[in-house]
């Protein structure tokens, strides 16, 4: 921070989905503090998250992760210049948690209140690495419940370029992984079991659209064909390779994100090329964007953020919010959640 920037301290609310998380950051780039209370274990005995248990567990730690926030900060609340909080997309009761408190907490401390997109503030999380980007870009977000490809040409203006028809990229990774009875979130558990496997041991089916949805997703069919194969084998007694099979059914995945979204960089002159989102985190995707990104686009830098920053967490959500506040653009207190916002939709309302 330069000796005479202003210091604006943002508090960030997460809870859109099984992650409680707050965080403070400063001038949207340095982390004071990122707290995150993972539901994980409790979601995983149901393979998936289930929506009523991930609202109670929100209001049971909210309270205290504000608190143990602002303590790691060495702040308190009446030195933030805002709070930022999550409104949409998500789990809507597990949203109106976050939305709800963010709001009493701006109330009582006088402070604006900024609403931010989930979605977008996935790409805020590159933002807290300390390496500069360059516009215009395109970034892939990719999650278990959203796959997007968005375009900047300029920061806080994203356009949205493309998404998935159906199931998102981290969503499929989790379906595929139950149906092996691998555990869940399934993401991590087939990158690291894929492997010591072959991917071009099974055929799997790359959906790539019509010209007109060139930059769309769609995972469905992909799922069921891993499912169907997986029945087949079952039915006729025969064993599963579960390396080879993890190993062409992250492939098929990793190859549509990339060709997409290598082929979005490319029509749009992207200077930058990022990765966001909970599957920003695969191996797999991070070597393969990177090798075919040098190809086709000699010179232009692939970033993404630490794994621990590409999962749900507020310090992205405090990122997203300071554009936002410099822009004057505040929520009032009749904010409500958005559990269907779509990325590029713009802010809250003033």
């Amino acid at each position: 921070m330069k000796s005479d920037e202003k210091r604006i301290l943002i508090m960030g609310i997460e809870s859109s989905c099984d992650e409680t998380a707050v965080a403070v950051v400063v001038n949207g780039s340095r982390i004071l503090s990122n707290l995150v209370a993972s539901q994980v274990d409790i979601h995983a005995r149901y393979g998936g998250v289930v929506p009523e248990i991930a609202s109670r567990r929100h209001l049971e730690l909210i309270n205290q992760l504000i608190d143990d926030a602002l303590r790691s900060a060495r702040v308190n609340l009446h030195e933030l210049q805002a709070l930022a909080v999550s409104y949409g997309p998500g789990l809507v009761g597990a949203l109106l948690v976050g939305v709800a408190t963010a709001k009493a907490l701006a109330y009582a401390a006088r402070l604006p209140l900024v609403a931010v997109n989930h979605i977008e503030a996935h790409f805020y999380a590159n933002m807290l690495t300390g390496t500069p980007v360059a516009y215009p870009l395109v970034v892939l977000i990719a999650s278990g419940g959203h796959t997007e490809l968005l375009l900047y040409r300029r920061p806080a203006e994203p356009e949205l370029l493309g998404q998935t028809r159906d199931d998102a990229a981290g969503e499929v990774f989790d379906k595929v992984a139950r149906a092996l009875k691998l555990g869940y979130p399934g993401g991590p558990l087939i990158d690291r079991l894929a492997k010591s496997g072959n991917p071009e041991a099974i055929a799997f089916p790359r959906a790539y659209l019509d010209e007109a949805s060139r930059y769309d997703f769609s995972f469905s069919g992909l799922k069921s064909a891993v499912i169907n194969y997986l029945h087949h084998r079952q039915q006729k007694g025969e064993p599963v390779n579960l390396p080879d099979l993890t190993a062409s059914f992250q492939a098929a995945v990793i190859e549509v994100l990339v060709e997409k979204t290598i082929c979005a960089a490319r029509d749009h002159g992207a200077a930058t090329v990022l990765l966001a989102g909970g599957v920003a985190a695969n191996s797999l995707l991070r070597r393969n964007m990177g090798e075919r990104l040098a190809q086709e686009l000699p010179g232009t830098p692939l970033r993404f953020p630490p794994r621990e920053l590409c999962t749900d967490n507020a310090a992205m959500i405090a990122a997203a919010a300071y554009p936002l506040y410099q822009a004057g653009r505040f929520a009032s207190l009749d904010l409500n959640a958005v559990p269907g916002l779509t990325a590029g939709s713009g802010a809250a309302k003033t």
